[in-house]
């Protein structure tokens, strides 16, 4: 089963240079089921990265530009009058797919983020008076733009709540920018072939059930979502003031699944409380929502988690 991962890995390297962290997060949202949100400043290979995977697991994969201008049937689909049977038929939008890349989700208005949320958490679409059940696996990978960029907006905390893991994309180094360059100047990316079949897929995901979590590794999950609630209890009075509202239990589910998900990737059978640190950000960053005074003095929900995984007690 590794040697699979190894190979959706090594397919998508042929158009992404570098970004292996942003890779890992995706399959652990993939082997999870669990949606992705992708930040980062234009030009960081967040799309080609989303697609280069899409294709390398052969599923249904659709993609959507979020515009201000995004009604929520231009995702979901509508009823049409048909005129020659004096009837309205539904014709499916472009929701009804495997993995659905939410480009630039931040540009778009309230409703339409409203239409996505209920998708995002029943996995069906409501379309007039009927309801339908979207084929599984399905799955959102959306890409932002940092909020300081012009016509973005803030997304609202319960749908950001939805979001399994949030992964910052950063600069590439140089040398992995000038590999990129001259692969595209020369032309050179290879084509992205299917390496996975849906069984084996399953497969993957039901090894990934049976790794082991030690007690201690759980409680120890649980101490740290906790301290993002209460933390005078840890002793972090320095951050107590930033923090308006801590992680929600969905945080402590999501953590539990990928964990197990990250140790797999690593290649073992078991969760060690590495495995749990290396992911922490990902799953609450987007989650604890700051005080005034946190953004007044430029504290960021990083710096928190940071600060937490260092008072809470390794077992």
């Amino acid at each position: 089963m590794f040697t699979k991962i190894e190979a959706i890995k090594k397919e998508v390297a042929k158009v992404v240079v570098g970004q292996e962290k942003m890779i890992d997060g995706l399959l652990i949202g993939l082997l999870c089921e669990g949606h992705i949100l992708i930040e980062g400043i234009p030009g960081l290979a967040k799309t080609t990265t989303v697609n280069a995977l899409s294709k390398s697991l052969g599923l249904g994969f659709k993609r959507v530009q979020f515009t201000p201008d995004l009604l929520p049937s231009d995702i979901l689909g509508a009823e049409i009058y048909d005129p020659q049977n004096n009837d309205f038929k539904i014709k499916h939008g472009p929701i009804f797919t495997n993995l659905l890349l939410a480009d630039e989700i931040n540009r778009a208005p309230a409703k339409v983020q409203s239409a996505l949320l209920e998708v995002m958490q029943e996995r069906q679409v409501t379309i007039g008076d009927e309801s339908f059940k979207l084929d599984l696996p399905f799955f959102v990978m959306a890409t932002q733009n940092p909020v300081e960029q012009e016509g973005v907006y803030q997304l609202p905390e319960a749908q950001l709540d939805r979001f399994m893991l949030k992964l910052v994309v950063g600069y590439n180094t140089k040398d992995e920018e000038l590999e990129i360059a001259r692969r595209i100047a020369n032309g050179t990316s290879e084509a992205i072939s299917a390496v996975i079949s849906p069984d084996e897929l399953n497969d993957i995901k039901t090894a990934i059930k049976a790794v082991h979590v030690d007690d201690e590794v759980e409680k120890y999950i649980i101490e740290l979502v906790s301290a993002t609630r209460n933390p005078k209890e840890y002793n972090l009075e320095s951050i107590a003031d930033y923090i308006q509202f801590g992680a929600s239990p969905r945080v402590s589910i999501d953590m539990f699944k990928a964990v197990k998900a990250m140790a797999f990737l690593r290649q073992k059978d078991f969760v060690s409380p590495v495995d749990v640190a290396y992911i922490a950000k990902e799953i609450m960053r987007h989650r604890i929502l700051l005080t005034y005074e946190a953004e007044a003095e430029g504290v960021t929900t990083d710096e928190i988690i940071e600060k937490i995984l260092t008072a809470v007690p390794i077992p």
